[in-house]
């Protein structure tokens, strides 16, 4: 076997709605390529039981159904989909440098990174298992707040994208319990007032979740108040992680532009990083929308911009 580097026109590393949507049109456009789907082939979706909010699938689908669609149509138009991790980079130019499993080396005249963000959580076992399993735990409230109309759920959070996803689900849900750990929020004086505002939202101050009851799925939660120790178990069906978000970008650390939380930077009205010929898509620029069909969208554009990047320069 050669050890010389490969050599591609584009290079897409991660795998989601934002990494696919990339081949496609990348393919389309005659770029040949190559995908490396990384530790989590298909992205969060494929921790998502059901999807009903994405554009095309009028009965719902299965978040890892869904990734199987899309990697599908990739490969339909030739994109060369590889199991693999990229552990290494060198972006000084203009070939970018990428290595795979520490092993394999690769020179892309563009790369396109969709390696999104994981979502915090808070590791109890029980927590990890129901969210496996599909049964009630979860962090996206505009994603699986729909399931849950009807019916009392727990938010753990303190920001102010915590508040807004309580008060999201307040008005889905006729009672919510913001579990918050210190004896404040951390949102803004606006966001605060929203939820104190919002009637059927109980605020927990002080109060951590210690464990997650039910076989199957979220039947209740005990909590404990951090100050006195007094516990006390809440009766809900459903609990919402909204603790934040660590975007995957830890490898371009040094070479990207990034804000304060790790989400790589890119130019406005563009997926162009700091880097002439690196784009960027998905979660792992997005702090504020999080879901799969505008992930998806910045994956079109990601392509987009590698195409007439290259136009350019006359590949």
């Amino acid at each position: 076997m050669s050890t010389s580097p490969e050599h591609v026109h584009c290079l897409i590393i991660g795998s989601g709605p934002a990494g696919y949507s990339a081949a496609i049109y990348a393919a389309r456009a005659d770029l040949k390529p190559v995908l490396y789907e990384g530790p989590l082939p298909g992205g969060q979706l494929t921790q998502t039981t059901e999807v009903e909010n994405y554009p095309g699938y009028p009965d719902g689908r299965t978040g890892p159904d869904m990734m199987e669609d899309l990697k599908k149509q990739a490969l339909r138009f030739k994109t060369d989909v590889r199991h693999g991790w990229v552990t290494k980079v060198d972006l000084t130019g203009p070939v970018h440098k990428v290595w795979v499993d520490d092993v394999k080396e690769i020179h892309a005249d563009t790369v396109i990174i969709s390696t999104g963000a994981n979502a915090k959580w808070l590791g109890l076992p029980n927590e990890l298992r129901l969210r496996d399993v599909g049964g009630g735990v979860t962090a996206c409230a505009v994603c699986d707040g729909f399931f849950y109309r009807g019916q009392t759920v727990a938010l753990v959070g303190a920001g102010d994208s915590a508040c807004e996803e309580a008060t999201y689900l307040a008005k889905l849900c006729p009672q919510v319990h913001m579990l918050v750990r210190k004896d404040r929020f951390k949102a803004s004086k606006a966001m605060v007032h929203r939820v104190e505002s919002t009637p059927n939202i109980t605020v927990h101050y002080n109060t951590e979740v210690k464990d997650v009851l039910g076989a199957d799925k979220v039947e209740g939660i005990t909590v404990v108040n951090n100050a006195t120790g007094a516990e006390n178990k809440l009766e809900v069906s459903g609990l919402f992680l909204a603790i934040g978000h660590e975007p995957a970008t830890g490898i371009f650390k040094g070479w990207l532009d990034m804000d304060e939380t790790g989400y790589i930077k890119h130019l406005h009205d563009s997926t162009r990083t700091n880097i002439p010929g690196v784009f960027v898509a998905g979660d792992a620029a997005d702090r504020i929308y999080r879901q799969a069909i505008t992930s998806a969208g910045t994956g079109c554009m990601a392509a987009l911009d590698a195409e007439r990047y290259l136009a350019a320069r006359g590949h």
